[in-house]
């Protein structure tokens, strides 16, 4: 009788904790939009705003070699040829990206046909067309993602990234 009363205990609280728990993500997930929005804001980590090209000097799915925030740090612009999720330009479809690999610091190549940055270390995939998402392998974390300005002159500007750039212990450039 003792052990019955037990099992029934233990039923009851593990209901209880789970209706608490799905209680609880339903509350996470109906958040207004602007909350979201200024979340998503604060995750963007400051780096002063670098030129890195013009309009005129990108060619679609051609990747362009750039060093954001400083020389130390190997990425790529690229226009899409679509427009994407954080893309800017005219077009809503110019990125930039660290081509370090998050997970061990490997330099990534861009394959052109499925539009993904890819690691040659550890096979990790990222889908340029999706926020750097990584799609494939190892990497724990998204590629760092540059925020991009265009000015009216066609110049394009880097001026931020949205994960921590491989190797660094933070996102601030030491002076």
């Amino acid at each position: 009788m003792k052990c019955n009363r037990l099992v029934d205990v233990g039923r009851r609280q593990f209901l209880r904790g789970g209706v608490l728990g799905v209680a609880g993500a339903a509350a996470a997930t109906v958040m207004p939009a602007g909350q979201a929005q200024a979340q998503q804001a604060r995750a963007m980590l400051d780096y002063p705003s670098n030129k890195l090209a013009n309009l005129a000097d990108l060619k679609v799915n051609e990747p362009m070699d750039i060093g954001y925030p400083d020389a130390d740090s190997p990425g790529i612009l690229l226009k899409l040829g679509a427009a994407v999720e954080g893309g800017a330009g005219p077009d809503g479809d110019i990125v930039a990206y660290s081509v370090l690999c998050p997970h061990k610091g490997y330099s990534l190549s861009y394959h052109a046909a499925d539009k993904t940055l890819n690691c040659p270390g550890h096979f990790s995939r990222f889908d340029c067309e999706k926020g750097g998402q990584q799609v494939w392998g190892h990497a724990t974390q998204n590629l760092p993602q540059f925020s991009l300005r265009v000015d009216d002159a066609g110049d394009i500007y880097a001026e931020g990234a949205d994960e921590l750039i491989y190797g660094r212990l933070s996102n601030v450039l030491q002076g």
